[in-house]
């Protein structure tokens, strides 16, 4: 049921978007390379992070794939719905998925899928999310249920976030017991490195601290 209904949301998008006579369909391929993979306050992986992605857009619709790859293994490659509505507004599907576990296993014990419902708001520098994951799936880590919510604010030389949730973001295994607390404070900035008169790589930098789970990170990568 979950599988025909995230084809049919992706189907109808899709349909509505070239519904559109004026659309104008665009590819984009970026990689980006992290010191480290930190989501939502915690840490995945371990070392350098390799995070490629493709991104097709038509009109109000987006399509993305996107991958975290390290050193020592870790493995991730997401899917990712959006679609933009008025007013700032905009709704998501999202598909994470582990690359080591077997694709089509969504069983609650040992699933390779977490799929994540997302409403998102931006207006001017501030933008506010809510996420909502539908699935248990043991693999990957997902509890069901599992709720995040963040609002940032950007400044003119950096921007801060505030992120807090429970199940998947505040697990602790040694208890099996979660609880809704803060897992995500934060700053960051954003440099341009010019490298000739045409090439210019972003650099971004972030200091993360997770209350939750009482541990800091200083992450620094580059957009290709």
């Amino acid at each position: 049921m979950l599988v025909a209904l995230i084809a049919f949301l992706g189907l109808s998008s899709i349909k509505s978007a070239f519904s559109q006579t004026d659309s104008v369909p665009d590819f984009k391929l970026s990689v980006d390379l992290y010191s480290s993979y930190i989501w939502r306050g915690s840490e995945l992986g371990k070392g350098p992070a390799i995070q490629p992605s493709i991104k097709y857009t038509v009109k109000s619709l987006s399509l993305m794939a996107w991958g975290s790859f390290d050193f020592n293994g870790y493995q991730e490659t997401d899917l990712y719905l959006s679609y933009a509505l008025p007013a700032g507004f905009s709704v998501g599907l999202s598909d994470y998925y582990l690359s080591n576990l077997k694709y089509f296993d969504c069983s609650n014990v040992s699933g390779s899928h977490a799929f994540e419902l997302s409403l998102n708001f931006t207006k001017g520098k501030c933008s506010l999310s809510a996420n909502y994951i539908l699935n248990k799936a043991g693999g990957i880590g997902s509890q069901g249920d599992d709720k995040y919510f963040e609002a940032a604010y950007a400044f003119k030389k950096f921007d801060v976030f505030l992120g807090a949730g429970d199940g998947w973001y505040t697990y602790n295994p040694k208890t099996n017991k979660d609880q809704f607390a803060l897992c995500n404070i934060g700053i960051g900035t954003t440099r341009k490195l010019k490298i000739t008169e045409t090439f210019v790589v972003p650099i971004k930098g972030q200091l993360i601290f997770n209350p939750d789970k009482e541990q800091m990170f200083i992450v620094a990568g580059f957009n290709f």
